[in-house]
């Protein structure tokens, strides 16, 4: 799976502020994310995120 710094990450599961999306801060055998909603960061192992996520929005660099 092709995960960038900076990529939107929708989980399949909430976070308990409700909201959905994730971004991505650091990419490596854990993640680091920061939740959309409340702004809450969390290190998470990589094998768990991947079985989680439902869609990826990359960002754009121009």
């Amino acid at each position: 799976m092709n995960v960038q710094v900076g990529d939107k990450l929708y989980m399949k599961k909430n976070h308990p502020c409700g909201s959905n999306c994730f971004e991505a801060l650091r990419v490596g055998a854990d993640f680091k994310l920061r939740c959309c909603g409340c702004g809450h960061e969390i290190m998470v192992p990589r094998a768990k995120i991947e079985k989680s996520i439902r869609r990826i929005e990359t960002q754009e660099t121009k």
